[in-house]
């Protein structure tokens, strides 16, 4: 209905009603002539019935309301909405086997932890390295030579070996054609580790002046080194290690 004009019932001419409604031809019906001309059925029987039980009045208005009012489908109980479904059992009579592996759903694998093993001595490529070896590396840059000390090795999970290196400064009197281990010096530690196939191997540790981590020159060792290839670049003194190990016992 447009707003501003008040609808008058067309069988009552009544010009107030709870409800207004267009008949079958169009004319408008108010609430009671709508009802009137509606046939019997069980719509018109629920409209007398809670007309009578309004007449009563006092509770039985109040029993009235309740049974007419419709509760909306869409309230349900959420009581047992959250609870999971239980799994079904699977009989497995007549079944071979195999179906017996089936029956759980497969699970993804976890991913997989990088281990890392440290060692004093690696086996690659037919060469035996050890704490202390002196291997070669050569820029990409500039194409030169570089000479550096193992410090410690890393093999990861998939057997990829690694080495930890500190660097050799050259001196002035280091040659350039060949490694003198006189010559060098002890420089920088780096920290990340490179791939062993990267490094070429120069030498076993060639004196104890590498090996020392406290001593700033090569000293005279106190004892037998038995434990490495190579004990001392120059002449050893033998006598004076005899001497120093029997005023020591």
């Amino acid at each position: 209905m447009p707003l501003g004009l008040k609808p008058t019932c067309s069988v009552c001419r009544s010009t107030s009603s709870s409800m207004w409604k267009k008949g079958g031809q169009g004319e408008i019906l108010c609430n009671n002539c709508t009802a009137r001309s509606a046939p019997p059925g069980p719509a018109a029987f629920a409209t007398t019935s809670a007309a009578a039980q309004h007449s009563n009045g006092g509770g039985g208005g109040k029993q009235s309301k309740q049974e007419i009012h419709r509760r909306s489908a869409r309230l349900r109980n959420t009581k047992y909405k959250s609870a999971p479904a239980a799994e079904k059992k699977v009989s497995t009579k007549g079944k071979g086997r195999r179906h017996i592996f089936k029956l759980k759903n497969p699970i993804k694998a976890p991913e997989s932890v990088s281990t890392i093993i440290t060692a004093e001595s690696i086996f690659y490529k037919g060469v035996y390295y050890q704490i202390g070896d002196v291997v070669s590396v050569v820029d990409e840059q500039d194409g030169k030579t570089y000479y550096a000390q193992i410090r410690g090795f890393i093999q990861d999970q998939y057997c990829e070996k690694s080495a930890a290196l500190t660097w050799l400064i050259p001196t002035q009197a280091s040659p350039k054609d060949c490694f003198d281990p006189a010559s060098y010096i002890i420089g920088p530690e780096e920290d990340l580790p490179r791939k062993m196939e990267y490094l070429e191997f120069v030498c076993h540790a060639p004196s104890e002046y590498f090996k020392s981590r406290s001593s700033p020159f090569p000293t005279v060792p106190t004892r037998p080194e038995k434990g490495y290839i190579w004990t001392h670049v120059g002449p050893t003194p033998a006598i004076s290690i005899k001497e120093t190990v029997t005023n020591n016992l």
